[in-house]
This record gives C-alpha cells, sequence and structure tokens, in this order.
C-alpha cells in the first residue's frame, strides 16, 4: 500500500488535524519522525481523530 494522498492538499490538512488531537490528549508531537511514541500515546492520538470525525459526521447529519 502506498503512502500518498490521493490529494496532495489534504496532507497538510491531516497534519494539522493530528497535531490538534494530539495537544488535546496531551502528546507533544514533534514535526517529522515520532517513532519515539509509545503504542498508547499513539493510540490516544488515533482514538481522538476518530472520536473527532464521528463527532462532525453526526453533526452534518442533523
Amino acid at each position: 500500500m502506498s503512502n500518498k494522498s490521493s490529494v496532495p492538499e489534504a496532507r497538510e490538512a491531516l497534519n494539522r488535524f493530528k497535531m490538534e488531537a494530539a495537544s488535546e490528549v496531551g502528546v507533544n508531537l514533534k514535526q517529522g519522525y515520532n517513532g519515539d511514541l509509545t503504542s498508547k500515546q499513539a493510540g490516544s492520538i488515533g482514538g481522538q481523530m476518530v472520536k473527532k470525525m464521528i463527532d462532525a459526521y453526526e453533526k452534518g447529519m442533523k
């Protein structure tokens, strides 16, 4: 599987979204490689991102 976005402009928006989610759960991300994160930290960032996406979708349905 490729790591390329089908919409190149979306990459920066996704990075901002990830940074925002990380700050909300108290994980300090740096630009670039973050291989020193624990699985718990990475999972909490991903979980927060999914939660925010679901909330946005549900608000759009109303």
